[in-house]
């Protein structure tokens, strides 16, 4: 590896998007890099290495924040483990819950498949009456708050 890189080889040598290291770096997650005297991003292996280690925790659907945590602790290495046990033991019950959560929602979506069972005309079409419906839509609605206050502080959906 070369001693330094710029931002698009450090992309292509990670697998992550230029707007998305800009968007660690911006984040705190990443180390900012030295500049080039023409004002060029400049990154070394400290940065390669990071973004493997955010890369790989995004891949496990870690929010930034557990993120920022686990960084912290790797920055530590002569302190104990506990922590990263419990982030992760922490991490793993929310997976648990939103995978609960998705085979409810599989299940209504199969429900609402099943009320069509031929092809029709779209104003005769069981599934879009029944979206239509407002009497469905509360037990939607309160999945769907039950799902935001579960995630609550806990957002998966940063970029990747």
């Amino acid at each position: 590896m070369q001693a330094t890189m710029r931002i698009g080889e450090l992309g292509q040598a990670t697998g992550v998007e230029i707007e998305t290291i800009r968007y660690y770096e911006k984040a705190g997650l990443l180390l900012r890099p030295a500049r080039t005297p023409n004002g060029y991003r400049a990154y070394g292996f400290a940065q390669l290495e990071q973004l493997a280690f955010i890369r790989h925790c995004r891949a496990l659907d870690m929010a930034l924040d557990e993120i920022r945590d686990l960084l912290r602790f790797k920055s530590q290495p002569e302190s104990n483990c506990e922590s990263v046990n419990s982030l992760l033991d922490e991490h793993i019950r929310h997976v648990a819950t939103r995978i609960a959560e998705l085979q409810g929602l599989e299940t209504q979506l199969r429900a609402l498949r099943a009320q069509c069972k031929k092809v029709r005309k779209a104003r005769d079409c069981a599934i879009l009456n029944e979206l239509a419906q407002p009497d469905a839509l509360p037990a939607r609605a309160a999945a769907k708050k039950a799902t935001h206050v579960k995630g609550a502080g806990h957002t998966h959906r940063h970029a990747k």
